[in-house]
């Protein structure tokens, strides 16, 4: 856990961005019957039975300190997906930096095997020669930020019926685009000092 946040103090730096990482489902919701579109004097009305139609994943990449986001949606979150969600965030989104400062959850799909599995050895090589990996702790998922960000995501974007991966897309490029634009952070507050108070009971108790 410390090492999460020892990490999280660290001052900005463009050439080690420190950046999280965190992936969610969402399912296609559909209408078994066509919603009433509102009209003057009459609320909308949306039937409350409706059929669902799968699933997608969901990864979300962001940088706290520098208010951007960005949100890869996939078929499955198998371990090719996250190799190439980290092959991108390298790529694409950090081209320059030295290394990325990556945190995301303690999973068994985010090691060095999935890379090894997904690319050729050399090119599994140098994207691990770009990242710094630090996991959460088993049951500390919500030191990650990226879930912080998931949650916002769910509230302002996807807490409706939509019933097709493509709009899922739509609207998710629409949320991360105006929220980049606001430059959008997270004030983080839970410190190294704050976790020795108020988690006191979960480190180790010392006799003299």
């Amino acid at each position: 856990m410390e090492d999460v946040l020892q990490v999280y103090q660290r001052p900005y730096d463009p050439d080690f961005p420190v950046v999280c990482l965190d992936e969610a489902s969402k399912q296609w919701i559909g209408d078994v019957a066509p919603a009433e579109r509102p009209a003057p004097g009459k609320a909308a009305r949306v039937d409350y039975e409706y059929v669902r139609n799968g699933t997608c994943n969901l990864f979300m990449m962001c940088e706290p300190l520098r208010g951007w986001r960005h949100v890869r949606v996939t078929a499955r979150r198998t371990r090719k997906d996250w190799a190439v969600c980290i092959k991108e965030l390298c790529d694409v989104h950090y081209p320059h930096a030295q290394k990325i400062i990556l945190v995301e959850d303690n999973l068994n799909t985010h090691n060095g095997t999935s890379l090894y599995e997904t690319f050729p050895p050399e090119e599994a090589r140098r994207i691990l020669d770009r990242v710094e990996f630090h996991s959460t702790p088993k049951h500390g998922s919500w030191l990650d930020m990226a879930e912080t960000e998931l949650g916002i995501l769910n509230r302002q974007c996807l807490d409706r019926r939509i019933d097709n991966p493509a709009e899922v897309a739509h609207q998710v490029a629409a949320w991360e685009a105006d929220r980049n634009k606001k430059q959008c952070r997270i004030h983080w507050t839970f410190t190294i000092a704050t976790a020795r108070v108020k988690l006191k009971k979960l480190y180790p108790s010392i006799e003299d």
